[in-house]
């Protein structure tokens, strides 16, 4: 998009300085004083954010690092719990068309989860009390007001804060991707969490305990990415069409926190009613549930990125060829970035 223009601007034929008359660039002495300023002020925040979200991190992981120097076994149930999701963050970066996303960029963005997963543990604690006062409607309430809108935005901040600004970013489904890697850390931590907090609390041995809270994240895992990934597939559609760019961010928002926390509200409730209609057990049942619900929310993100492939191949095939160099005995064959 164009940049906007002053009126004297326009009407100049760029033979006139027009430096802090319509136009700016740091020149003199306080420019460049205010330009580093900005700068440092800038940077400076983001960096206290940064080291504060690691204090808060390493707060919360000395549990479930003083659980693993005393059983390494369960260090294992901890890599475990991420595995399906893993899997499926795997997956939607394999379907993306386009170029593969750095490495560094991905690790950066699974850290950043990470970090601003702390934040999100924080209001929700300090929020839930406040909603479990109102009986039977405040935990509905809770997930659909607190934790589905503050978790889904925290995870799309460990997008836009760093992956988001590289040029790699060069296409809309980049937007899936990250978000994918985004709920992958958020589920990493999440996991240990929840598993070292219901292991210490556990009267009965540590492996039949992790072996059921290890089973059930697991299973929740795949949710953190398809919801992430729902959310950033918006966020990079709002970089390449940015005068609707807050109304697009917005939506993306508001279906991945809607079906979070649609989640988050019936996992307790369906399940149970599953088991009373069927043979299901209640393990049964929940596990299908989660199942099933992450399968049709998934879906959902499929036929967008599917979509979203079909036009990049049709908009590939409608461009010519240029002429290449001829290849050398050492040249790999080229290929096109669907054929990957």
């Amino acid at each position: 998009m164009e940049r906007r223009r002053d009126p004297v601007e326009r009407a100049d034929d760029g033979s006139s300085d027009l430096y802090d008359v319509s136009t700016w660039e740091p020149r003199s002495t306080v420019d460049l004083l205010a330009y580093a300023l900005y700068n440092g002020i800038s940077y400076g925040l983001q960096t206290i954010v940064l080291l504060v979200a690691a204090v808060i991190t390493l707060a919360l992981l000395v549990q479930p690092a003083v659980l693993v120097l005393e059983d390494p076994l369960l260090g294992a149930f901890f890599g475990l719990s991420i595995v399906p999701a893993a899997l499926l963050a795997a997956f939607i970066w394999r379907t993306d068309i386009t170029s593969e996303e750095p490495l560094t960029l991905l690790v950066a963005t699974f850290v950043l989860a990470i970090l601003f997963a702390t934040f999100a543990a924080l209001i929700n604690s300090v929020m839930r009390p406040r909603f479990q006062a109102l009986s039977l409607i405040g935990p509905v309430l809770f997930f659909y007001l607190i934790v589905g809108p503050v978790e889904e935005a925290v995870k799309l901040l460990a997008v836009r804060v760093f992956a988001y600004r590289s040029d790699t970013f060069d296409a809309v489904v980049d937007g899936a991707v990250y978000g994918a890697v985004a709920g992958l850390g958020f589920a990493a931590i999440e996991n240990a969490i929840y598993i070292s907090g219901t292991v210490a609390e556990a009267e009965a041995g540590l492996f039949a305990a992790a072996t059921g809270i290890t089973t059930v994240r697991a299973l929740a895992g795949p949710g953190h990415v398809i919801y992430s990934a729902i959310a950033g597939y918006y966020l990079g559609l709002a970089k390449f069409n940015p005068q609707h760019a807050g109304p697009i961010v917005a939506k993306g928002l508001l279906v991945a926190a809607f079906v979070h926390a649609t989640y988050n509200t019936t996992v307790g409730i369906v399940p149970g009613i599953a088991a009373e209609l069927t043979a299901l057990g209640p393990d049964a049942a929940l596990v299908s549930y989660m199942i099933v619900f992450d399968a049709a929310v998934g879906y959902y993100l499929y036929r967008k990125i599917a979509r979203y492939r079909r036009r990049y191949r049709d908009a590939e095939a409608d461009v010519p060829d240029s002429p290449s160099p001829e290849l050398t005995e050492f040249d790999p064959p080229r290929r096109r970035r669907w054929e990957r």
